[in-house]
């Protein structure tokens, strides 16, 4: 299938093919003409690399998953070679939420400051 046809059936645009491409994410053949052709699996693999994507994951780090972006990943089944990464990833998740957690706990103290000076006046 070219380009076109695998923009529109993973539900993306021919402009972030072309990128997932150049990242090394994703592989296509060259028809005599130039154009690029992909695999049916490539659909899979886009899909998978969306939703890598948008769980938080840069590109450097969808190169873990590459053994399994040709299998389904919707029903949140990774593969093997994945574990660490989404170990790493939550553990990363894990310290900003607590570092949030304190600058938070900050921000309350300062305010209850200011408001009990200004009850207080």
């Amino acid at each position: 299938m070219r380009i076109g046809e695998l923009a529109r059936a993973a539900g993306t645009t021919p402009r972030a093919i072309r990128y997932y491409e150049q990242q090394g994410l994703l592989a296509a053949d060259r028809a005599a003409n130039g154009y690029r052709t992909y695999s049916p699996v490539a659909v899979a693999q886009v899909r998978n690399i969306r939703r890598l994507l948008s769980l938080g994951f840069t590109t450097d780090e969808v190169h873990t998953f590459l053994p399994c972006l040709d299998r389904d990943l919707d029903g949140g089944v990774f593969c093997e070679a994945s574990t660490d990464a989404l170990l790493n990833k939550i553990a990363l998740l894990d310290g900003e939420i607590s570092a949030l957690t304190a600058m938070r706990e900050k921000l309350t103290a300062a305010l209850h400051g200011v408001t009990d000076k200004a009850a207080a006046s």
